[in-house]
């Protein structure tokens, strides 16, 4: 409806007469802003559904970004832009604000502990002294130029009494929380704030890819018990810890797909765009890869040793595992998680990386699914959607960024979502 010719008066009337035209079932967006591609995924939730349906999604390379940093905005707001107003077209719905994920080396997890007195008259923990506790867990000195963005409650204590998980209703005088902190780089945060004002595109939240893509493809019982989500991205690879339902752990990993390429072009002698195609037709962890194979670019034939490229492949893959295992060491957690490790993102395709990633890490591991979720759109499917998908359902759990316009910054926001979200906790 055009309102602009109208009366100033009138124009206000003719807006909500518009807003009110436009479909009335709530929709929820997720937008991954990855190293070489944007991936938007809208979600609805309609009539009596338990969990949404996936209404539309858009897919745009990306080289704006450099190992998960704002690198040339530009190019990264043209990507963002095109991405959304394909997500609009096959949605049919006007894309205004989502869900948004943070990437980079910078990102990094600590542990930090809150204390506080109950000052209840009948020491009756409230959900006001819960906030306050989580508060009191921020205060802490943080590194240069870091920003917390997230923050988890792990479990509380009341009067030494240990492993709370939610204290509120209970009674007592002193009241301890351990918490998560997730920390990103205040420098790469403002980058990518201005991206996406440019974009004109709001965020409602910001949560790391593995948490998102953790929400996506863990069930319960691996939350529950103890599990890994890898998320192997292009020039970053993101690592998220859970436990007894709770975030453990929070690390990123520079190093992802594209140093497999690189390694290709260097160790085949090759041009980087050729690595690329080997690495994506060919390239294999399997042990029984032997011969030659080749690919034909612009008429021309290269061939290729497949041994050579089955050690060039594995050579970078063993060290990115150690990396992944040091992080674990870190948290006593190598070997030790029942729930076993989940690859996701687009590097999780490599064939033969399930096995290779058995022995490495001496654990069960898996590749995410998250395709038990309804689609009405075609074509989209497989890890590398993990991150966006969580980021959509995500959007939906933690609710709209107007509920939380009154709170002060600084102030942790309990948030009640669902009981299976991992997200408990999170600072906008």
């Amino acid at each position: 409806m055009q309102c602009s010719f109208l009366e100033q008066s009138d124009q206000q009337v003719c807006a909500i007469l518009t807003l009110m035209q436009e479909p009335s079932i709530p929709f929820f967006v997720g937008v991954d802003i990855g190293t070489t591609a944007v991936r938007c995924v809208v979600g609805e939730m309609a009539g009596d559904a338990t969990q949404p349906s996936i209404i539309g999604f858009s897919e745009v390379e990306n080289s704006g970004m450099r190992k998960g940093n704002v690198a040339h905005a530009e190019e990264i707001v043209q990507a963002l832009v095109s991405a959304v107003n394909e997500a609009e077209r096959t949605s049919g719905r006007t894309i205004k604000s989502a869900t948004i994920n943070v990437n980079g080396s910078h990102v990094q997890g600590l542990n930090s502990k809150g204390v506080i007195a109950i000052s209840s008259a009948n020491r009756e923990i409230s959900v006001d002294d819960r906030a306050r506790v989580e508060e009191a867990a921020t205060i802490v000195q943080l590194p240069a130029n870091k920003d917390i963005i997230q923050v988890f409650a792990k479990n509380y204590r009341v009067d030494g009494q240990d492993n709370i998980k939610d204290p509120v209703g209970m009674h007592g005088v002193r009241l301890e929380v351990d918490t998560h902190i997730v920390l990103a780089a205040t420098p790469a945060l403002k980058n990518l704030e201005q991206v996406l004002e440019r974009a004109e595109v709001r965020p409602s939240h910001r949560t790391v890819s593995g948490l998102a893509a953790a929400e996506a493809v863990l069930d319960r019982k691996q939350k529950e018990s103890g599990a890994l989500v890898v998320d192997i991205g292009a020039g970053t690879t993101n690592l998220t810890v859970i436990e007894d339902g709770e975030v453990e752990h929070v690390a990123v990993i520079p190093m992802g797909g594209m140093h497999v390429t690189n390694d290709l072009a260097i160790g085949l002698k090759t041009e980087l765009e050729i690595a690329e195609m080997v690495k994506i037709k060919h390239a294999t962890l399997h042990a029984k890869a032997d011969g030659e194979t080749s690919l034909v670019k612009d008429g021309q034939q290269y061939h290729f040793d497949r041994s050579l490229m089955r050690m060039i492949v594995s050579a970078r893959m063993e060290e990115l595992f150690e990396f992944i295992d040091k992080e674990l060491k870190r948290i006593h957690r190598s070997k030790k998680l029942p729930g076993g490790v989940v690859l996701v993102g687009g590097g999780s395709q490599l064939p033969g990386l399930i096995d290779f990633a058995k022995e490495e890490l001496q654990l069960p591991v898996r590749l995410g699914k998250w395709e038990s979720l309804p689609i009405v759109v075609d074509n989209i499917k497989g890890p590398r959607y993990a991150t966006a998908v969580g980021l959509m359902l995500l959007d939906m759990l933690l609710g709209p960024a107007a509920v939380y316009d009154d709170v002060q910054p600084g102030f942790m926001q309990t948030l009640k979502g669902s009981a299976s979200s991992i997200l408990k906790r999170i600072k906008k």
